[in-house]
């Protein structure tokens, strides 16, 4: 694809702008469905790409403007924004408080959630294609989205290809395989998916091997704690020194592209980010009320506990989602409400800590798949300044995309309380708050955090083994485990060649079955 041929689009064009808010808002209402219904949130950045390209081929001249592939990337961007920044941050943090017996404070925490997942969005637009979180790293979803824009754009045996993998990924989803993570493992860090693939299997089945279930315990949040420790170490050398570590990167030139952000600047966003974290954690403080029921002191290592929660999750998310696909948004949330009970804050504050935690990881998550959808139609950053430029419009799209999915949360909110239509991990976080500290936990998490950090250490930052490997711990679905090492095991006996696009298809396809079945089983 030649990029000196595309036309620099911008978000805020009447054209993208009118259409990108009409599908952010749609999303926004479907994916609040799904979540309540079903309890996850299909990504949406393949349905944005794909209303675009049928928009495209429409015979009507003012649909050709939508041929522009950067002009599909900035659809599909603030679509998704708003389906995660709804369902995935704002309901399911309102969803808490109002869960936890607090509905006069769900405003505040959709005032504090909207903050997390802006500033969220602007860490991971500053950070992308740093040495920490480079262009050229896997970011599986938004591979599989770009080269399914460039195949249904250029056709041919691309396109047959695509086609291919969708088909095989929708027939196989409908008979329960985890054809999305199959397709990533030929995308993603071989390494890393070993990880998840292994910690997936034994969650799912450590009854049987070890007589003991992992879910009723704190195993896997002790290993995340250790994990994420040694790679928050690793984040920040990698910052300090501009490490040039080798990594798996997929892109069409075997020379890695000249990063676009420096260590120095990566550096920068960090404390800047933090700053704006702990705004945002004592602007919530101030409008709930709960600074009248904490001490002053109290009241300050809550809001530095807020702030720092955030910023450390959104980091440990975004490592996963770059390595993997997944973003165990949830899980990590979970690890840093549970340090904040033994931390003593009673129960309204830690119920508002949570949502707001949770709220700080998904869209970075999503975004970074997007801007590696941008990054790849741009040319893989060979052009720095046109790359910076588009990655500029892409952020605008999602901020908007953002606030637009919270305008939905505002409008809607109420309707999901009285009809009970709430996602199920906010019950999790408000029972959590609600059972307080259990004795032994601490030994626990201390005990196993031990070799979740010599795994983490050995794999190093490059392969996430360890954050992987605890990832699979926190969730029970074996069969997506099983799915991911059958495909490591394919990978290496035939390589990535014979996958080409055809992954991106598998990975697309699941999710529209998902996404559509998901919509059936919502509202029928």
């Amino acid at each position: 694809m030649d990029k000196g041929k595309m036309q620099h689009e911008r978000a805020l064009a009447p054209e993208t702008l009118i259409l990108s808010i009409i599908m952010a808002a749609a999303a926004a209402a479907i994916c609040m469905q799904i979540i309540a219904r079903i309890g996850i949130t299909p990504n949406t950045s393949i349905i944005g790409a794909i209303v675009a390209m049928m928009l495209a081929r429409m015979p009507f001249s003012s649909m050709a403007k939508f041929r522009s592939l950067e002009r599909q990337n900035l659809v599909q961007t603030m679509t998704s924004a708003g389906g995660f920044a709804a369902a995935n941050c704002g309901l399911l943090a309102v969803g808490i408080i109002y869960l936890f017996g607090e509905p006069g404070l769900v405003i505040a925490m959709l005032i504090g959630s909207t903050i997390a997942t802006l500033v969220g969005m602007s860490l991971v637009y500053s950070v992308f294609d740093s040495d920490l979180y480079p262009g050229d790293a896997p970011w599986p979803p938004g591979v599989a989205t770009a080269q399914a824009i460039v195949a249904g754009d250029q056709g041919g045996q691309k396109a047959r290809r695509l086609l291919e993998g969708i088909v095989a990924g929708a027939i196989g989803t409908h008979f329960g395989l985890p054809m999305a993570g199959i397709g990533i493992v030929f995308i993603a860090n071989i390494f890393a998916m070993t990880a998840l693939g292994v910690g997936l299997v034994i969650r799912g089945y450590s009854q049987q091997l070890f007589g003991i279930n992992l879910g009723a315990t704190y195993i896997p949040h002790g290993f995340m704690i250790g994990a994420g420790l040694v790679s928050l170490i690793q984040a920040i050398i990698v910052i300090q020194r501009g490490s040039k570590a080798k990594k798996e990167v997929h892109t069409t030139s075997d020379k890695q592209a000249t990063r676009t952000v420096s260590p120095a600047q990566a550096r920068r966003a960090m404390l800047l980010h933090l700053g704006l974290y702990l705004a945002g954690a004592l602007i919530l403080a101030i409008i709930s009320g709960i600074y009248t029921d904490m001490s002053v002191g109290t009241m300050i290592v809550w809001v530095l506990w807020a702030g720092i929660s955030a910023l450390l999750a959104a980091i440990l998310v975004g490592l996963a989602a770059m390595h993997s696909g997944w973003f165990p948004g949830f899980a990590i949330t979970v690890i840093f409400l549970t340090l904040g009970l033994f931390m003593g804050f009673p129960g309204l504050p830690l119920a508002l800590l949570s949502g707001y935690v949770a709220s700080s990881g998904p869209c970075f998550a999503d975004m970074g798949y997007d801007l590696k959808t941008g990054w790849l139609l741009r040319g893989e950053g060979q052009d720095a300044e046109y790359e910076l430029k588009g990655r500029r419009e892409q952020v605008i799209a999602e901020l908007i995309g953002g606030v637009v999915g919270m305008v939905m949360v505002a409008l809607f909110m109420n309707m999901h309380f009285e009809l009970d239509m709430l996602p199920p991990v906010s019950q999790v976080f408000a029972t959590t708050v609600q059972a307080g500290v259990e004795p032994g936990i601490v030994r626990q998490l201390v005990m196993w955090a031990i070799p979740g950090a010599i795994l983490q250490a050995i794999g190093g930052s490059g392969r996430a083994m360890g954050i992987l490997f605890a990832t699979g711990l926190l969730i029970n679905n074996p069969i997506y485990g099983i799915g991911v090492l059958l495909a490591v095991i394919i990978r290496l006996i035939i390589g990535t060649e014979p996958m080409e696009i055809r992954e991106a298809g598998l990975i697309a396809g699941d999710g529209l079955y998902g996404f559509f079945s998901a919509i059936a089983r919502s509202f029928f």
